[in-house]
């Protein structure tokens, strides 16, 4: 029996999550949700982040929905910070990261504003006080200034008054637009948001990426050619990276298999290559990124040829692994996806699990050391919910509904009982 359908192994992921849920409580501030230390404390020279909001309000949606008392109240908390502290009245949209006196960074970022429409989607499916509301401002701007209806893409930027944007077009900003598109897709039944969705991983994963030996590029120009130099002089950047990050490569998996199931649970058509395309994003990241310094996990990134370029170990790669994999078993029954699930849990448990200080250690160097030289802390929590829930939940809908149609552990509930051991004699 694999652990995907092992009952022992789905309470260690309830323990565990419960202990993470611990940790991000935490990072309540006036202002939203803070960035967290090694120790779990607020730093507090660091501004409140949009991006850490959202994810955090999202994150604790989850936490509600599943029962876990107090986590509604900071669903609301981070909901009103949204609608407040980070909201441009005067122009729309949410700013970048906000202080106790007002706004830090003022520009509007596609990254943090897909959170935004994630976290007021989540908060809908948990039926939260003010979350309607969120959703429809979060859904007008994702529409009106972040969906280019001309290149049917998105922008990744804009200054505050939206006039300008960056001659940049980013592969991790549409990314996280796929994975909110999907929630919303769940909660409003609009059909267009998948088929957006659709059309992203089309043009980025079966247009550029299958003819690149599944590496996925993640940065373009304004029309959408690939900039494959780009920030050759800033290798390790937290969300620019150069080259390729392979924790997107097996998180794309992923998300195409949920693409692919909404299309089907509605009667769509859902193209063979998105299960084809799973699969060679998920083989290619353990191809190129797993132990390739002879030292254990996955590389934070690889240049074109496979080859290493920032060797530091970074906790939402192996998170995204395990998710991938488990989501790639439940739309397979291959075994080699199992196998690669605990393989990588097993290295998790040995290397990145802090059970003296809480939840997991963010960065370590090749050498197994934490290190700093990428992340800084231990942000958020919203990665580590990917492989503590997708194991437990189906391919679709995604994880607020799914929670919210009492689908947590459906899997084990219908599966067929394991053949008892022969008595001993």
């Amino acid at each position: 029996m694999t652990w995907l359908h092992n009952a022992a192994h789905t309470r260690w992921l309830e323990a565990e999550t419960d202990r993470i849920f611990e940790f991000g409580r935490r990072s309540r501030v006036h202002t939203g949700f803070g960035w967290l230390d090694n120790n779990g404390n607020v730093v507090a020279e660091k501004p409140t982040q949009l991006w850490i909001t959202a994810r955090m309000t999202h994150v604790f949606a989850l936490a509600g929905l599943m029962g876990r008392p107090g986590a509604n109240t900071l669903v609301d908390h981070g909901i009103n910070a949204l609608r407040t502290a980070f909201h441009d009245d005067d122009h729309g949209g949410w700013f970048a990261s906000v202080n106790d006196e007002g706004p830090v960074e003022t520009a509007k970022s596609g990254y943090a504003h897909s959170f935004v429409l994630l976290a007021a989607a989540s908060a809908v499916a948990a039926g939260r006080p003010g979350a309607t509301e969120l959703l429809e401002d979060a859904l007008a701007i994702a529409d009106g200034k972040f969906w280019d209806h001309d290149a049917n893409m998105c922008f990744d930027s804009w200054d505050r008054e939206f006039t300008q944007t960056e001659a940049y077009r980013g592969g991790n900003a549409s990314m996280h637009s796929v994975e909110a598109y999907l929630i919303v897709t769940d909660v409003t039944g609009e059909t267009r948001w998948l088929e957006r969705a659709l059309h992203i991983a089309e043009v980025l994963i079966h247009r550029f990426a299958r003819n690149n030996s599944y590496r996925v590029f993640e940065h373009f120009d304004p029309d959408w050619n690939p900039l494959p130099e780009y920030n050759t002089d800033h290798r390790a950047d937290r969300f620019r990276a150069y080259g390729s990050t392979p924790g997107h490569w097996t998180e794309w998996a992923r998300l195409l298999l949920h693409v692919k199931a909404g299309l089907e649970a509605r009667g769509m058509d859902a193209p063979s290559w998105l299960l084809d395309d799973a699969r060679g994003l998920f083989d290619a990241a353990c191809r190129d990124a797993w132990q390739p310094d002879g030292h254990p996990g996955f590389v934070y990134s690889v240049d074109w040829q496979g080859q290493p370029v920032v060797t530091s170990r970074i906790r939402w790669v192996p998170v995204e692994a395990i998710g991938g994999a488990a989501a790639l078993y439940k739309a397979t029954g291959d075994p080699a996806y199992a196998a690669w699930y605990e393989r990588i849990w097993d290295h998790v448990r040995e290397h990145f699990i802090d059970y003296e200080n809480g939840s997991w250690w963010q960065e370590l160097d090749e050498n197994g050391s934490v290190s700093s030289s990428v992340w800084d802390g231990k942000a958020d929590i919203y990665h580590l919910m990917h492989c503590l829930l997708v194991p437990r939940l189906p391919l679709t809908p995604g994880l607020a509904p799914a929670l919210a149609a009492n689908l947590l552990d459906a899997d084990l509930r219908t599966a067929p009982a394991p053949v008892p051991a022969p008595a001993l004699s």
